[in-house]
């Protein structure tokens, strides 16, 4: 279910319908095929939720499984939303908690509780159709959704296709439940670190922010939310209508700036 919300949210995030899909599908001969039932049943039921159809797919024989969906989705020209047109003075909104990489991680190496497991199992499994269908209703500038290059990754897509700046407060971040105890811990994953490095030379860090808070910044999400770029004016019609919608997380945690092209600043 995770994969296939993952794979179904780049169309969400475009403003789009998803409409059909294929399976993709490494799996080892070696491995009981009631698994890979339950993989392909777990993907039908997230894309029927979706309302999206699966239409067929490809399996190849892999000693490590993998599982995802190929979406094919349709949006009205002249109203797809990219994630190159932020303007100044745009307010900066987002959807899910940030997390999910240094919990998967922790689930690995087994330090991590099974109610901070859980809680990042739902908010991965999560639909971004809802977030989109407000967004679109509302009309916003620029969107993205949040997934392997972390926060300040999509962020940075975001600053220097729209040849802007950004400004974001970590104080309102949302954050998964059990993600600073175990970034306390050491827990984050390799992706995270390479996050973080790849943001180098577009992040401007706040001398108060540590290390792990940075880390947080830039955890590599899998199927996170709506980073949403909306006008000022519309920004009260949007996070109104994220709520209608049943969109528990509506957080504006920044905002776009005509200055510094390309840069963003983190602050506490």
């Amino acid at each position: 279910e995770i994969a296939a919300a993952n794979s179904l949210s780049d169309v969400y995030a475009m403003g789009g319908k998803p409409l059909l899909a294929m399976n993709i599908v490494g799996f080892p001969v070696t491995l009981d095929k009631d698994i890979l039932g339950e993989v392909l049943k777990g993907g039908y039921s997230k894309a029927s939720e979706a309302e999206c159809l699966i239409v067929g797919g490809h399996t190849v024989d892999d000693p490590e499984p993998k599982y995802g969906l190929s979406v094919v989705g349709t949006v009205e020209p002249g109203k797809q939303v990219t994630n190159a047109a932020a303007q100044p003075g745009d307010v900066l909104v987002l959807t899910k908690p940030l997390g999910t990489g240094i919990i998967t991680t922790a689930g690995k190496q087994g330090v991590c509780t099974p109610q901070v497991l859980q809680g990042a199992v739902a908010t991965m499994s999560t639909l971004n159709r809802d977030g989109a269908n407000a967004m679109v209703k509302v009309g916003v500038h620029s969107a993205t959704d949040v997934t392997g290059f972390g926060l300040m990754g999509h962020l940075q897509s975001m600053v220097r296709g729209s040849r802007v700046g950004a400004e974001i407060q970590l104080g309102n971040v949302p954050v998964l439940p059990g993600v600073w105890d175990l970034l306390k811990q050491g827990v984050a994953p390799g992706g995270t670190h390479r996050n973080l490095q790849s943001v180098a030379g577009s992040a401007q860090w706040h001398p108060d922010l540590s290390e792990r808070e940075q880390l947080l910044l830039c955890d590599a999400q899998t199927s996170g939310g709506l980073l949403i770029s909306v006008p000022k004016a519309k920004l009260d019609q949007l996070l109104s209508e994220l709520s209608v919608s049943g969109v528990q997380t509506r957080a504006v945690i920044g905002g776009i700036t005509a200055e510094s092209p390309g840069r963003i600043s983190a602050s506490p």
